[in-house]
């Protein structure tokens, strides 16, 4: 029977949840080989950015960024209503301060990379997505500071540096983003370019399913070791993941989204910075950033499985298909 790309796509979920337990079990049987992959999620993430962007028609990106609605209702999400969440929710369930740290780090910071894939796999406008991470990635470095200061004191403040955000953002979006339009123009002038295009859809899911095994087998043992402290967060994340699609769902109503972009604002909000603050919990201070960096892989399993569920019941149960394309 041939394989195709629409065959692959109909069934990424049980590739991925196949993923992640083929992660974890190397993860947890094979310290060495598990520790090797660590180096590897970044180059991999930027090849399934490469694959995605590559799909996305830029030429239409400036009608995306003109949507100030939806810019709008992005920063009244991530930026106002998470932070009132994310405190409610560690009021409830209180911490000690290395652990509040690395739930405060991974939860006030909406994630750049491959919330773009879940969108578009969740059927969502992932150019709105696209053309919004720079503004996400600007607004969330000037604010985390302050989010931090408030919620926990002044001495948080110095611990919080641009250089891994920088990193992230210009290896992980700019450099796929800027090859994925080469590849486009390439396309439009010469046939194999045009071959090469096409084959770039072929990208996305078996990388999504390479990111998630390298992420979870190379972080578990951080989990597993830590497992005491660790199960204290659980109820956090998981509640996160329960709350947010609904808030979202309200602010997308008030700000009169239509259902995709009313579905990218729900990925968006359901969706954080993981892989991108880890480097900031393990600069913390050995005794802190052990804790801090579990913490936050955790927040990334947590996360991932959730994404498994959103990627199907935004679109089916959260927010519908209907006649009218609006959110009224």
């Amino acid at each position: 029977m041939k394989m195709t790309r629409e065959k692959i796509e109909n069934h990424q979920i049980c590739i991925y949840v196949f993923s992640l337990i083929l992660g974890g079990v190397i993860g947890l049987s094979n310290e060495s080989l598990a520790t090797s992959l660590d180096w590897i999620i970044s180059p991999l993430i930027a090849v399934l950015m490469y694959g995605m962007f590559a799909q996305i028609p830029f030429l239409k990106l400036g009608e995306a960024i003109s949507n100030l609605k939806f810019i709008g209702s992005l920063l009244v999400g991530n930026f106002i209503a998470v932070p009132i969440i994310v405190w409610i929710l560690t009021i409830i369930f209180p911490q000690s301060t290395p652990v509040l740290l690395g739930v405060y780090l991974v939860l006030l910071t909406p994630c750049i990379d491959y919330v773009i894939v879940f969108t578009q796999l969740g059927k969502g406008n992932e150019k709105l997505m696209l053309a919004s991470t720079p503004i996400l990635f600007v607004v969330q470095m000037i604010l985390l500071p302050l989010y931090l200061w408030l919620f926990i004191g002044e001495d948080m403040v110095g611990i919080v540096h641009v250089e891994p955000f920088l990193e992230a953002f210009l290896l992980l979006i700019v450099a796929p983003l800027l090859i994925a339009v080469i590849t486009q123009l390439w396309a439009k002038k010469k046939v194999l370019g045009e071959r090469v295009l096409h084959s770039t859809a072929w990208l996305p899911v078996p990388f999504m399913a390479l990111v998630l095994i390298a992420v979870v087998a190379s972080q578990i043992g951080k989990v597993y070791s830590d497992f005491d402290v660790i199960v204290r967060v659980i109820p956090i994340y998981f509640l996160y993941l329960i709350i947010t699609p609904f808030v979202s769902r309200l602010i997308a109503f008030i700000f009169k989204l239509d259902k995709d972009a009313g579905r990218a604002l729900i990925f968006s909000i359901g969706t954080r910075n993981s892989l991108v603050v880890l480097p900031l919990a393990l600069a913390l201070p050995e005794s802190w950033a052990k804790i801090a960096a579990a913490v936050i892989v955790t927040q990334t399993i947590v996360e991932l499985m959730g994404e498994l569920i959103y990627m199907k019941a935004v679109p089916n149960l959260i927010l519908k298909d209907s006649p009218k394309n609006n959110m009224r």
